[in-house]
């Protein structure tokens, strides 16, 4: 009599996401497609990967911004890199959350008014495995930015100054644009859209921030 070969113990939801977060970079269709199931279960098994990405990837925004590489000149960092880092770290988090929670809600009103029936929940989740090139672009560019130009990369007159920084940033832009095109792309999955439907979803997302956001600038572009 044969014994039956042992199966295979199935790995947890939550480690499952975890390994998505990995995948979609490779394999993005199965991942997105599993965004659909919006069962409690599977919605809290994905969201330690989800914060995992939502920080990284607003630490990945804060260090896109041009005042980041003047920070070591603050008086409030002293050239110190120890509150550097902490610094970085923080606003970092902070951007991230709020770009997941308020971009997210921004999303989902786009993709209401392309006719989704999703929920805000599933919006963020979208935003946020979407922003995993961004993530990858942070692993793979900073340490070699770092490398080569030091703390002169948070100093304005440092080494830093020429055309390769100028490379470095247009690197890190084509990470972003990744993300853009990934947005797009797991929207049209999960929702089962065509791409150019999903574009528009994301389209309307933009006209919502520029209606919202254009009163609060014209005030402040014209004194």
């Amino acid at each position: 009599m044969n014994a039956e070969a042992p199966t295979a113990a199935k790995p947890s939801p939550e480690r499952q996401w975890w390994l998505r977060a990995l995948a979609v970079i490779q394999a993005p269709r199965p991942v997105f497609a599993a965004l659909r199931d919006s069962s409690p279960r599977e919605a809290e098994a994905r969201e330690e990967p989800v914060l995992a990405i939502v920080l990284l990837a607003g630490i990945a925004g804060i260090l896109l911004a041009p005042e980041t590489g003047r920070l070591l000149d603050e008086s409030l960092v002293d050239e110190s890199i120890a509150v550097l880092l902490v610094l970085v770290f923080l606003t970092g988090a902070i951007y991230g959350v709020a770009a997941y929670w308020i971009g997210g809600a921004f999303l989902h009103v786009g993709l209401r008014g392309a006719g989704s029936k999703g929920s805000y929940r599933r919006a963020r989740h979208i935003l946020a495995f979407a922003a995993v090139p961004t993530v990858l672009g942070l692993v793979l560019v900073w340490p070699v930015r770092l490398l080569v130009y030091g703390s002169d990369s948070f100093r304005s007159g440092g080494s830093d100054d020429g055309l390769g920084p100028l490379l470095f940033d247009l690197a890190e832009g084509a990470f972003v644009l990744w993300s853009l095109g990934l947005l797009v792309y797991g929207i049209a999955v999960v929702e089962r859209w065509r791409p150019t439907r999903a574009a528009v979803s994301v389209a309307l997302a933009l006209l919502a921030i520029l209606v919202l956001t254009l009163p609060l600038v014209i005030p402040l572009s014209s004194r």
